[in-house]
């Protein structure tokens, strides 16, 4: 299944949520962003999605022709199956400046040689065709370093783990009021976000920018300003990560 999330004047976003089929793997989003023929792909994954992402997006653009992969971090569910986009198209790998000597341990020696973008920590616009995308910080966001990326021309933010949610129900169908989501992404961000330090920058960063649709790498997507609104309020008052550490955490058993 493919969802079309905007298309307007040669300007198309689709979002391949289905291609997991082991059902003891995390589900994940694949995105494709397409502008004026040039085509970026945003946390592609591993093994598992690689053969149905690569028909989908075949569906859209010509494959050897792929301008990037964006890779928000480094995780396997984000970007280890690299090794074959780089085989498999022109394309290059944009990935955070912190972990671009750790992503190449998914590929073969020599195989990135002038096909590598490091972006920095204060992030970087990357243009694509007439327009751009966005990496902006979101670093601590799960990861120490991390992107999300901002598509100015359909107003979507692509969140990464921000927003992910399990198991929520039709994956078509946004949230569009936060109580919604709440049973499905209370725990998941209580454990996998840093602090409510860092939650509380992202949140005053993510209000200057203007989105119309929050599109988490898992699960269903936040779409509208009502409920966006309502997910920076919640989060920048979350208690997570560090904060809920105590002593009893770190003790010998």
């Amino acid at each position: 299944m493919s969802i079309e999330l905007y298309n307007n004047n040669g300007h198309v976003n689709i979002s391949f949520p289905d291609l997991v089929k082991d059902v003891a793997s995390v589900q994940s989003n694949q995105f494709l962003i397409v502008n004026d023929g040039h085509a970026a792909l945003i946390d592609p994954g591993g093994e598992l999605t690689y053969n149905g992402l690569y028909m989908a997006v075949s569906n859209y653009v010509k494959i050897k022709d792929l301008d990037y992969v964006l890779a928000s971090h480094q995780d396997p569910d984000i970007v280890a199956s690299i090794n074959r986009w780089l085989s498999a198209t022109n394309c290059k790998l944009v990935c955070p400046e912190i972990w671009d000597r750790f992503i190449p341990h998914f590929t073969r020696p020599g195989k990135m040689d002038g096909r590598l973008i490091s972006v920095p920590d204060q992030g970087a616009n990357i243009p694509i065709g007439k327009s751009i995308i966005k990496a902006i910080p979101a670093h601590f966001m799960h990861s120490e370093g991390n992107f999300h990326f901002y598509d100015p021309l359909s107003k979507i933010l692509f969140s990464g783990d921000m927003g992910a949610n399990i198991n929520s129900g039709d994956l078509d169908t946004p949230f569009s009021d936060i109580s919604e989501a709440l049973p499905f992404i209370t725990g998941f961000h209580e454990r996998y976000m840093n602090s409510n330090r860092v939650c509380r920058y992202w949140a005053n960063m993510i209000r200057t920018l203007d989105v119309e649709w929050m599109v988490p790498q898992h699960g269903r997507s936040f779409k509208g300003k009502k409920v966006i609104g309502q997910f920076l309020s919640w989060i920048e008052q979350l208690e997570c990560g560090t904060d809920l550490m105590t002593q009893k955490d770190y003790r010998v058993i």
